[in-house]
């Protein structure tokens, strides 16, 4: 009984592990993303993956079929949304370089999971606990501010500068 048992548990470190290795990068990565900072200091991005990893490891064994990948980003995209709810904006400190910053929280949760996760718009919006058409109209909303940043004073300035000078 225990050598099966021992058995099983090397078979599931094993699986595990398998899974860590595929996706752990494409899941920091999301995590990144989600955060808006730096690739090489994002320590709220990495915390998020190993709460995303320890939740689908001990969730391992119940997943009958499921895709892991889809439960730990399932999980990191909640756990992202919850710490933003319950914490507000004045605790995330987005890299000031990264355009995602511009974005709120919500923004990014949406535009991460449709564009760069590509889940569906009904799947996001059941997720989130909202309609398709404020998923929608919000993934929309920022991609439309990532695309056409707000003229800040300083493009401003250097414009009215170029003017004078010609």
């Amino acid at each position: 009984m225990r050598q099966r048992q021992a058995s099983a548990n090397a078979r599931r470190a094993r699986e595990f592990e398998a899974f860590v290795a595929g996706a752990a990068g494409r899941l920091l990565h999301a995590a990144t993303l989600l955060t808006a900072e730096a690739p090489g200091d994002n320590p709220r991005a990495r915390r998020l993956l190993t709460l995303a990893l320890a939740h689908t490891y001990a969730c391992w064994d119940r997943l009958r079929g499921e895709d892991p990948y889809d439960r730990a980003r399932q999980y990191l995209a909640t756990r992202f949304a919850r710490e933003a709810w319950h914490h507000g904006l004045g605790r995330t400190r987005p890299h000031p370089a990264n355009p995602l910053a511009r974005l709120t929280p919500q923004q990014r949760l949406i535009l991460v999971l449709r564009l760069y996760e590509g889940v569906a718009e009904e799947q996001v919006a059941a997720l989130l606990g909202l309609p398709a058409e404020r998923v929608r109209a919000i993934c929309d909303r920022a991609t439309a501010t990532l695309l056409h940043p707000p003229r800040g004073p300083a493009a401003t300035a250097a414009a009215e500068a170029k003017a004078a000078t010609s």
